[in-house]
């Protein structure tokens, strides 16, 4: 029975590696054929405290009907 790779919380040089499958495959060498860029390690998108993080405290959005609403 094969088993997924350990993900790295916080590796080294996020940037030289393809993170969308399970074979962190090289910028330069990937072998999955999904698209011509690299996806990104989280700590690149959200931060060094990414795991952490859960989306709750983001304050959601003020849309134009509830603008409406309060007035």
């Amino acid at each position: 029975m094969a088993t997924a790779k350990k993900f790295p919380v916080n590796p080294a040089h996020p940037e030289r590696v393809c993170w969308g499958c399970d074979k962190y495959c090289p910028t330069d060498s990937m072998s999955c054929g999904n698209g011509s860029d690299r996806t990104a390690h989280p700590v690149e998108l959200f931060g060094e405290d990414w795991l952490t993080w859960d989306g709750a405290a983001v304050e959601p959005l003020e849309t134009p009907a509830d603008k409406d609403k309060q007035q």
